[in-house]
């Protein structure tokens, strides 16, 4: 399966991600040409050296720079007449990025101005990468993205400074779950649009499973320092049928709870978020009888987990360990009509998928059944097979 593996260790920005689009062989004339026509901009690209690493580069010259409301960009965008794609995907960005700015500033949605963002450039950059993304048919690829390096120090607002990352930057990497680390240099490495871009490209946020290397792009970025100023984007393919998924265990020993506690923390867990609970049966110490709790969560909710765990059960402490990834089916639900003794039920059905969309497994709704097993008198393991080879039947075609 096609891929492809954004690499932002020094950080990103539009103008980054159009660079190394267009370093991937996207159309730079195609791109220029809906840069300016979306926005009132100059665009030029040339090629440039980043500590000894050659890059594209892109510089965006402001004509006229304005202030306009996410309604009127949009309006704006949509009247441009670019593709149907492109227009769509560049106003999704614009909104990711409007949602932030709005919750940074405490303003509405509708409210909202662009004009401190640089409208222009903010358009020129979304429309340009958006424009280099589709030229290059990368919207059927699996798309992953390491931990995005966002710099150190502090960056200069109008009302002073404010430690990075940006508070809209920020406020994306929170919202769509994306990495990120500071360093490896002061300064602001991530701009708040292309954190917007990364987390509208981005659809696998685990990590990448092993792939063949095809292409490598390298964006230019304005800075200069110790680490060259580009990202990388990596196009290859990858072997996996299955999803990588980032997940941690969370462990903790018992010897002095019950099991109707033990089974109210199972349900608890889960409400809270834990992907999975198991109780395990074990032998402690000097011979007594308790069990071994063990929930899979994923990283950024083990925290909370694991202090469920302990006001749940009296434990003095939860082992985290930490899981490089495990490998998961693509899962969907879907809804099956069966017969039985005259009587049409419908059966809700749990489908796992790989990656090519050819099927894994079925599994019916056990309180579907069950319902439909007391309606019709029609022993529950019945309705389940009836259930599940209907829906064989229903879903067994692929969907790549």
């Amino acid at each position: 399966m096609k891929a492809i593996l954004f690499d932002p260790f020094s950080g990103a920005s539009g103008d980054m991600i159009i660079g190394a689009f267009i370093d991937l062989g996207a159309d730079a004339a195609k791109v220029k040409e809906a840069m300016e026509i979306a926005a009132d901009v100059k665009v030029e690209f040339s090629k440039t050296i980043k500590k000894g690493i050659a890059a594209s580069s892109v510089n965006v010259t402001t004509i006229k720079d304005g202030s306009s409301t996410l309604a009127e960009i949009t309006t704006r965008i949509s009247s441009s007449g670019l593709s149907g794609p492109v227009v769509s995907d560049a106003i999704s960005v614009f909104n990711i990025l409007g949602k932030a700015e709005a919750k940074v500033h405490g303003v509405s949605l509708e409210k909202l101005h662009f004009h401190e963002l640089g409208q222009e450039d903010a358009i020129a950059d979304i429309v340009g990468a958006c424009t280099a993304f589709h030229d290059l048919g990368l919207k059927n690829h699996r798309i992953y993205c390491t931990p995005i390096s966002v710099g150190m120090g502090f960056i200069e607002f109008s009302h002073g400074k404010f430690p990075v990352p940006a508070p809209a930057a920020l406020e994306i990497l929170k919202d769509y779950s994306l990495l990120w680390k500071l360093g490896p240099v002061e300064g602001e490495l991530l701009t708040p649009t292309g954190a917007a871009l990364l987390a509208h490209f981005v659809n696998e946020k685990g990590v990448c499973p092993p792939m063949k290397s095809e292409q490598i792009g390298y964006g230019a970025g304005s800075g200069d320092g110790s680490v060259p100023n580009v990202l990388r984007i990596i196009s290859g393919e990858i072997d996996e049928a299955l999803i990588s998924d980032r997940i941690e265990v969370l462990e903790t020993n018992v010897d002095d709870v019950t099991g109707q506690v033990l089974g109210n923390l199972i349900d608890e867990l889960l409400m809270a978020g834990a992907l999975d609970v198991a109780v395990i049966p074990a032998t402690m110490k000097k011979g007594r009888s308790g069990n071994i709790v063990q929930v899979i969560a994923k990283p950024e909710d083990s925290d909370r987990l694991a202090r469920k765990i302990i006001e749940e059960t009296g434990s003095l402490g939860v082992r985290i360990i930490p899981i490089k990834h495990r490998l998961i089916a693509q899962r969907e639900m879907g809804k099956v009509n069966v017969t039985i003794n005259n009587r049409a039920f419908s059966i809700g059905v749990k489908i796992a998928r790989d990656l090519r969309g050819v099927l894994l497994n079925i599994s019916a709704e056990f309180e579907d059944c069950k319902n439909a097993s007391q309606e019709s008198g029609t022993p529950v393991r019945d309705v389940i097979r009836l259930a599940e080879e209907r829906a064989r039947h229903v879903f067994s075609e692929a969907r790549v």
